[in-house]
């Protein structure tokens, strides 16, 4: 993790807390502590930990409030961590600590990757190869299908007062479309991380590295390439320095698919936004977070692009 993430308090009543359960950590029981916050995450609360008689450092991961309600599984983030770590592109695990759910992990030294350095065609190659890793490795528990995830998120939301947009049946119907699509061809379900934006990538130096694996379940893995792609507004010819990176070449089923799943996602983090109204706490302007991505993902689906990929990924 970077530098500049850290911060600087931790509340005398968390840090006991946070003690006591990293006494049950043997690399760490016994040793002077010192906490600090780290920076991001709305879901999560995230501390870097430094023990005295060694230069270690690990991240102390803690689950925010009915994360559950957004289909977030600790159990599935920790087993997904072990995988990630296992094909060198997520943290080290060293200790889960059960039946609280905190995640405890190796602190990674490196480099933020900036807004404008994911778009660099060194960079796109770099997270292509990485995505790769995550995708052919091993199976991890847990399912993700954003069709279905969709609308789990607009009956929890209905049924804690949110009112659902206007925009959600005409989304639904885009969705459909996209899914009908995609019964054409069938990919087979990956292990994905499901939320890659920029601000869980670390720059160790060789690899590009992917933290925060809470949405993490078996998927499908353009999802994944089309989350990245929409998350940072990625151009049509860089979707394709993307794909020819992590498949070799872009095949034109393979991109219309990719340019599909961005819509999916965009439908995806708009529900989310939906249902976080009705849980979170937090000074967020969640209608307009919902909002934005519903009208990104209704003006994207009104192109002809749009239609194009439809008809290149059902084959037609």
């Amino acid at each position: 993790m970077t530098e500049s993430a850290i911060g600087e308090i931790v509340t005398s009543e968390l840090r006991d807390e946070l003690v006591a359960a990293m006494q049950r950590v043997p690399e760490i029981a016994g040793r002077e502590l010192t906490l600090r916050p780290l920076s991001g995450g709305i879901t999560n609360r995230n501390f870097l930990v430094e023990a005295g008689g060694t230069a270690d450092r690990w991240v102390i991961r803690l689950a925010g409030n009915d994360t559950h309600l957004l289909g977030i599984s600790r159990e599935v983030e920790h087993a997904a961590t072990v995988a990630a770590a296992g094909v060198g592109v997520g943290p080290e695990v060293t200790a889960f600590i059960r039946p609280e759910g905190i995640l405890v992990t190796r602190f990674i030294v490196g480099s933020a990757v900036s807004d404008e350095a994911v778009h660099r065609p060194e960079t796109l190659r770099r997270v292509a190869d990485s995505l790769r890793r995550i995708h052919d490795g091993p199976a991890i528990p847990g399912l993700f299908v954003p069709f279905r995830i969709v609308e789990a998120y607009r009956a929890l939301a209905q049924a804690r007062g949110v009112a659902i947009p206007v925009e959600y049946d005409l989304a639904q119907s885009v969705a459909r479309r996209i899914e009908l699509a995609f019964l054409t061809s069938p990919v087979e379900l990956r292990p994905c991380h499901n939320d890659l934006l920029n601000a869980n990538f670390i720059d160790d130096g060789a690899r590009i590295r992917i933290v925060d694996w809470e949405y993490a379940g078996m998927g499908d893995p353009f999802f994944d390439l089309g989350n990245f792609s929409i998350n940072h507004e990625l151009t049509p010819d860089e979707d394709a320095e993307l794909l020819e990176a992590y498949d070799g070449e872009a095949r034109p089923a393979r991109l219309a698919r990719l340019t599909l799943m961005r819509t999916v996602s965009d439908f995806r983090e708009a529900m989310w936004g939906v249902l976080q109204q009705g849980i979170s706490s937090l000074d967020v302007d969640f209608v307009a977070y919902a909002g934005e991505h519903f009208d990104r993902l209704l003006g994207g689906a009104a192109t002809p692009s749009f239609e194009r990929a439809l008809r290149v990924a059902a084959g037609d």
